[in-house]
C-alpha cells in the first residue's frame, strides 16, 4: 500500500473519528436540555437580589411601580396568589411557580402540558400555578412581570390555560425582552379565540394585577423555593427528581384517584 494512500484512509478514519464526537456531544447536549435550562434560572435567583437593586428605579412597569393588589378573577389559595386550573374536588394537586422567560419552566411544558390537560380535564387533577418575576430580576427588563399580568388579564376572561399554553409556545430567547411589550403581548392574545376585547388591552396596558404579581414574587422568595419552575406534587419539587417523567407523574395521580 502506498504511502499516499495510508495517509488517505488514516485521514478518513479521523474525520469520522471527528463526526462521532459531534454526535456524541450533541446528543449529550440534548438529554440535558431540561436539566441544563432549569441551571440557568436557579442561577437567576441567586443574582436576583443585587440585580434588583442594580435595576432600581430603572423600569416604570417594573417591581418599583406601586399600586393597590387586585388578584385576577377566580384566584385562590393564600392572598389569593394561586391561579386554579382543573376542578375544585380533584383528589390530587400540584403547584407550580413559574416565570414565562424562564426557559426552565417552557421546557417543563412542553413534556408535561399534555399530561397535564388530560388530567385536569378528566377531574383527576388540579394545578394551582403562581406566577413570578425572577428572570427580569436577573437579565431586566420587565418582560416576566408584563406576561404575568397579561395571564391574570386572561384568567378575569376566563382564557387562562390558553393564554397561558400560548405565551410558552411563543418564548423569546431569555435575553430578549419580547414580553416587556405591551403590544406584543396583545398581539399574542389573537391566538386565543375570543380574549382580545378592550377589556384585555386595558388590562394589560393599564398593569392591573403588576403589584398582585409582585406580591406572588414576594411569597416565591418567602419560601426559599430554588428556582423555577418549583413543581410541588404531595410536597415534594418533582422536578427536582431525575427518574420523573409525564408518565410516572399520571400513575401518581391515577393511583391517588383511586385511593
Amino acid at each position: 500500500m502506498s504511502e499516499k494512500n495510508r495517509d488517505g484512509k488514516r485521514t478518513a478514519r479521523e474525520r469520522l473519528a471527528v463526526e462521532r464526537e459531534k454526535q456524541k456531544s450533541a446528543e449529550k447536549r440534548r438529554r440535558t436540555l431540561i436539566v441544563g435550562a432549569g441551571v440557568v434560572c436557579v442561577l437567576g435567583l441567586a443574582a436576583v437580589i443585587g440585580v434588583l437593586a442594580a435595576n432600581a428605579g430603572k423600569d416604570k412597569k417594573g417591581s418599583e411601580e406601586a399600586g393597590p393588589v387586585v388578584a385576577p378573577s377566580g384566584a385562590q389559595g393564600k392572598d389569593s396568589l394561586a391561579i386554579p386550573v382543573g376542578k375544585d374536588g380533584a383528589k390530587s394537586t400540584l403547584t407550580v411557580w413559574e416565570d414565562f422567560r424562564c426557559p426552565a419552566c417552557q421546557a417543563f411544558e412542553a413534556a408535561y402540558r399534555p399530561t397535564l390537560h388530560e388530567l385536569a380535564d378528566a377531574g383527576k387533577l388540579r394545578v394551582e400555578y403562581h406566577l413570578v418575576r425572577l428572570i427580569d430580576g436577573n437579565l431586566g427588563g420587565s418582560g416576566s412581570l408584563r406576561a404575568a399580568n397579561a395571564a391574570a388579564c386572561a384568567q378575569d376572561a376566563g382564557k387562562f390555560r390558553e393564554y397561558h399554553d400560548v405565551l410558552y409556545a411563543n418564548q423569546p430567547e431569555e435575553s430578549d425582552d419580547a414580553f416587556g411589550s405591551d403590544d406584543r403581548l396583545i398581539e399574542l392574545a389573537g391566538k386565543v379565540q375570543g380574549l382580545d376585547t378592550p377589556a384585555f388591552r386595558k388590562c394589560v396596558k393599564d398593569g392591573t394585577h403588576n403589584s398582585w404579581v409582585n406580591k406572588s414574587h414576594q411569597a416565591f422568595e418567602a419560601g426559599h423555593f430554588g428556582g423555577t419552575p418549583t413543581v410541588l406534587f404531595g410536597g415534594k419539587n418533582i422536578y427536582q427528581d431525575q427518574s420523573m417523567t409525564p408518565a410516572k407523574l399520571k400513575e401518581m395521580v391515577e393511583a391517588a384517584n383511586r385511593g
